[in-house]
């Protein structure tokens, strides 16, 4: 299976005025890679631009995935793009699906989605709802004609409050029942920084959109390093203001990336030596202390140099 294979887009939905979910699938009908819940796909879009979007269909059927864009003002414009240039029969590639959001095994959970991070909590309700742990839901946006997928939900028979700021207000995290639940949340950072004050970190798996404000300022360190490319031999200096993937890119090595936050993997590296910054937000403390890969989009160097296999 291509790492990028080409698919087409076989239906396109507006979900709410701002929301468009799009149908993909091989041309031939064969299978599509598979994956599990809270998994993500690069999407290349026509321009050249790389996005990553939730999967939320049905992981058991991999004859289509489906993704959801909101269409965002101001953003990077992938969704622009998407919402603008993207037709029925267009030709596109994804990546095969990655997930830095696991569903792990648990007694019970409660699922926290805030707008378009209903996306992959979505597949999550869909997969618990066939099981036999205890499941609740809750989803928050502006109002209900804002939020994807809300008949989906009630189809799927799981606990769902659905909260908006028009008729309900801000959600108070403090009434939440928490419990030993273990909390799955994605949706604005606002909501996700709420939660990681009130649950301890151990029962809570966040997705972001968008880095963390550590993440987002990486590249404005100070330091200077040397970056060792063991396969192509260079030996890079990293100034001040410059990220690894600048720097290796100036050099004319060819790296993939996407979301340069630290938020998507793409640009994941193998490291073979050194000390690493890490500054991304995928990276659980046990891989960080291992040493063995970092994303050169937003980590540095804590010493002089590291060595990787580039």
């Amino acid at each position: 299976m291509s790492e990028t294979p080409e698919v087409v887009v076989v239906g396109i939905r507006m979900e709410t005025a701002q929301i468009r979910s799009f149908e993909l699938a091989r041309h031939n009908g064969e299978m599509l890679p598979s994956w599990e819940p809270g998994a993500h796909v690069d999407l290349h879009l026509p321009s050249g631009t790389v996005r990553q979007y939730s999967l939320c269909s049905d992981p058991a059927d991999l004859r289509r995935y489906r993704i959801a864009v909101l269409d965002v003002d101001g953003g990077r414009g992938g969704s622009r793009e998407a919402h603008r240039a993207l037709e029925v029969g267009d030709r596109v590639r994804v990546s095969a699906p990655r997930n830095h959001f696991p569903l792990h095994s648990a007694p019970e959970y409660l699922l926290i989605a805030g707008g378009i991070g209903i996306t992959p909590i979505l597949p999550m309700a869909r997969s618990l709802a066939a099981g036999t742990a205890a499941v609740r839901l809750v989803y928050v946006g502006r109002s209900r004609p804002s939020m994807a997928f809300i008949d989906e939900l009630t189809a799927l028979g799981v606990d769902t409050r659905i909260v908006t700021d028009d008729v309900d207000g801000r959600l108070d995290l403090s009434a939440l029942d928490i419990g030993s639940a273990a909390v799955y949340a994605c949706g604005p950072v606002g909501l996700l920084d709420a939660l990681a004050e009130r649950v301890p970190s151990q029962s809570l798996h966040v997705e972001r959109f968008t880095a963390e404000p550590a993440a987002r300022d990486a590249h404005r360190g100070s330091d200077i390093f040397e970056v060792e490319l063991a396969q192509s031999g260079l030996v890079l200096v990293v100034q001040p203001g410059v990220s690894v993937l600048q720097a290796i890119r100036s050099a004319g090595v060819d790296v993939p990336s996407s979301c340069e936050m630290g938020i998507c993997g793409t640009c994941e590296t193998k490291v073979l030596s050194g000390d690493i910054d890490h500054y991304d937000d995928l990276l659980t403390e046990a891989e960080r202390a291992s040493g063995a890969t970092m994303m050169i989009c937003v980590s540095r160097s804590r010493g002089p140099r590291l060595t990787l296999d580039r």
